[in-house]
């Protein structure tokens, strides 16, 4: 059977994808490459025995015989690494997130159609269990076309900030806006029902105490309200408010479905409520089912990271990759339909939570207006162009608070 030769880049969160490589029969593992020598180090403990290369230069890596190329870097920096690999013939599997403003949108975007290559997008919530069981009804038309849906991605990272930091003041975590990271939230929205958002309204929680002392000078959490190309509308919140929960819901014309919630502990994204009739003018008999969806291969999942969908976001691209038009993959348009939200729900903060735009990129008429267009809170990617991390202004953190996170992380990476 002929393999997918594949490389990966950012040895710690790429590590759910080297495992996937280990057990997939179609897919090798044979590059891995980390600016970090201790990611290295221990990648090349855990992989003993097995041919692979280790690389600490980009530039070296992408030259490796390799067919595709998993990105694990971090999140700020997928787009120009991904046109990189696209340029040098790799297909690409981008971890979250696609972009971080619309100058790399649009540079993307005609990467991928020039490269003729698959790109795919590994946002794994939409392959967990709920949220994947949710598309399929839908698909099917169980409720109907999609009038209303809320979704929320909500995580307090604040106990593991010196983990996922280090300490770096300018780490992109500590940089980035409120409504950033927003595709673990609206990304199973776009993925089941396929609509696309043609306009966003943002709202920020300027509260951020626990923020300003870990280092992170976003607000709290980001709120983005989406209107979709058939009139729907989406609420997605996400952030760091303090009890974690991830939940989706979706009202159609005929009903309603929507995962556990977390506190409920009854399975979470595991469990699935449907609540739907045959309405046509009269409402239908009313019936509710709930049950634990089945995903795929689930003993083969059971062991990877964000409720098995790690297994499978990877393991599709690599049937995409070999030609399986039915493998369940997000391309790049609809990275995008996940992303713009986010990126334009800030635009809306910043403007006083007006209504923004959001281009459809997909027609090459649009491309031209936001070629150029940077804003972003990165400074190396805004140039001019760059935003304050809050709509209040970007506050100013003492030296002394990264000292105490980086500290932290040293001791604990010890331990």
């Amino acid at each position: 059977m002929k393999k997918l030769r594949v490389g990966v880049f950012g040895g710690a969160r790429g590590t759910s994808m080297i495992n996937c490589c280990k057990i997939l029969e179609n897919a090798d593992i044979v590059a891995i490459c980390d600016k970090s020598e201790g990611v290295l180090a221990r990648q090349m403990r855990e992989n003993e025995g097995l041919d692979i290369s280790y690389y600490r230069s980009f530039e070296e890596f992408i030259q490796h015989d390799f067919d595709a190329v998993v990105l694990a870097n971090y999140a700020n920096e997928h787009a120009p690494f991904a046109i990189k690999a696209l340029k040098a013939g790799k297909h690409v599997y981008s971890e979250v997130l696609p972009v971080q403003n619309l100058k790399e949108a649009v540079e993307l975007i005609e990467a991928v159609e020039e490269s003729g290559l698959v790109y795919a997008f590994g946002e794994n919530c939409c392959y967990m269990a709920a949220p994947h069981e949710m598309r399929k009804l839908y698909r099917e038309g169980k409720i109907g076309e999609f009038e209303y849906g809320e979704c929320e991605y909500v995580h307090n990272c604040e106990p593991i900030w010196p983990e996922i930091t280090y300490g770096e003041r300018d780490h992109w975590r500590n940089n980035m806006f409120s409504t950033f990271y927003c595709t673990h939230s609206l990304g199973p929205i776009i993925h089941m029902t396929g609509l696309r958002p043609v306009s966003v309204v943002g709202i920020e929680g300027t509260k951020n105490e626990r923020n300003l002392r870990s280092g992170s000078r976003s607000g709290q959490f980001g709120i983005e309200l989406v209107t979709l190309e058939n009139g729907g509308i989406v609420k997605s919140i996400h952030g760091g408010l303090y009890k974690n929960s991830t939940w989706y819901s979706v009202y159609g014309s005929k009903g309603r479905m929507e995962s556990a919630r977390e506190d409920t502990r009854s399975g979470g994204n595991d469990r699935i409520y449907v609540n739907a009739d045959s309405y046509s003018g009269e409402y239908g008999e009313e019936k509710i089912d709930d049950y634990f969806p089945k995903v795929g291969s689930d003993e083969k999942s059971r062991d990877f990271g964000h409720g098995g969908s790690d297994f499978y976001a990877f393991s599709n691209f690599v049937q995409k990759v070999f030609g399986d038009p039915s493998a369940d993959t997000i391309d790049v348009y609809e990275a995008l339909d996940m992303y713009l939200p986010g990126l334009l729900a800030y635009r809306s903060i910043l403007s006083g939570n007006v209504p923004v735009k959001i281009p459809n990129l997909r027609n090459k008429s649009e491309r031209g207006e936001y070629r150029n267009d940077t804003a972003c809170t990165d400074p190396k990617a805004a140039g001019d162009q760059l935003w304050p991390t809050i709509s209040t202004g970007t506050p100013d953190i003492g030296d002394e608070v990264y000292d105490v996170i980086r500290k932290k992380w040293l001791s604990r990476s010890k331990g």
